[in-house]
């Protein structure tokens, strides 16, 4: 997932056109889990070197597509830009590498509900540290989210630590993204490639050892590992052209399809056990985000 963002350009109006790119992107992202199940038996640190390792392509031709490799020799010239590409590429690998544990280990439902969470943790974020101002409904929806979180503590006897690695690492991620001083895709070409330099000589000695799943397992794993970077790269792609078509607001709403989705194939496809308990947990979180999102929208009506 979404690895996935893209600078969002309040709109005056929402286009069909950005309406239907906004679904293919978080369709996609929604039925990720497919395809990380399909590559369960491999490690999580071999797919995710694969997955960096075949992004760079992709990466590099989008700015060979919109003549933007000019930003990055800036990039590289400026040890500060580097660092903090640095810091987002790490953020970046925990969230990735712990996604693709999540939906191998048969536990997508933890992951839908780091996602679910992410927006909250976000607002906190903000209170946190830009000393913003919470509504009194945005304060309630926070309080629901820890109230779930605290009841899926008791209920497993420890924390919902998936849950919250992807809450915390997407969360951070996203905050430090915003002051990157590049545009999303020269971003994104940043972070693949400072990940590139232990990710390909990690690919090289698991072949090399003959333990690799490229070169070493079946032709599936062959072509699935292959398709890493085009599973990366076309949701983010389609994503940044609807984030430019679509209000806020719009964007902000749509982007709990894609936890919703996994959501769904977690219980309904891949049969991950839903107590009682953990359901209410749901409940809780789902009641917070409308919180949210209704108080997201009032914002957006009282500013128009």
């Amino acid at each position: 997932m979404a690895t996935e963002t893209a600078t969002v350009q309040q709109h005056s109006g929402d286009s069909p056109k950005g309406f239907a790119y906004a679904l293919a992107a978080y369709g996609l992202w929604g039925v990720l889990p497919l395809y990380l199940k399909a590559l369960g038996h491999i490690s999580p640190f071999e797919v995710l070197a694969h997955r960096v390792v075949w992004s760079l392509p992709f990466a590099a031709l989008i700015l060979l597509v919109t003549r933007r490799f000019g930003d990055i020799r800036a990039a590289l010239k400026s040890p500060r830009t580097m660092v903090m590409a640095t810091v987002t590429a790490s953020l970046i690998t925990i969230n990735w590498c712990t996604y693709v544990y999540a939906v191998g280990s048969g536990h997508a439902i933890e992951g839908a509900l780091g996602y679910f969470i992410n927006p909250l943790f976000s607002i906190l974020l903000g209170a946190i540290l830009l000393k913003e101002r919470l509504a009194p409904v945005q304060m309630g929806a926070i309080v629901l989210a820890f109230v779930a979180v605290g009841i899926l503590t008791w209920d497993a006897g420890r924390l919902p630590w998936i849950s919250l690695t992807l809450t915390f690492s997407w969360g951070i991620y996203g905050f430090l993204r915003k002051t990157l001083p590049v545009g999303p895709n020269q971003g994104f070409f940043l972070e693949v490639a400072i990940l590139s330099v232990p990710a390909l000589p990690y690919i090289l000695w698991l072949e090399g050892s003959g333990i690799g799943h490229f070169t070493h397992g079946t032709t599936t794993d062959t072509w699935l590992l292959a398709s890493a970077g085009l599973a990366t790269a076309v949701p983010l792609m389609i994503y940044a052209n609807a984030a430019k078509l679509l209000r806020l607001s719009t964007i902000g709403i749509m982007q709990y399809m894609t936890p919703t989705i996994i959501f769904l194939l977690a219980v309904f496809v891949f049969q991950e056990p839903m107590s009682p308990v953990k359901l209410f947990s749901f409940v809780l979180i789902w009641s917070a985000l409308g919180l949210y999102s209704w108080s997201m929208l009032q914002a957006y009506r009282a500013r128009s």
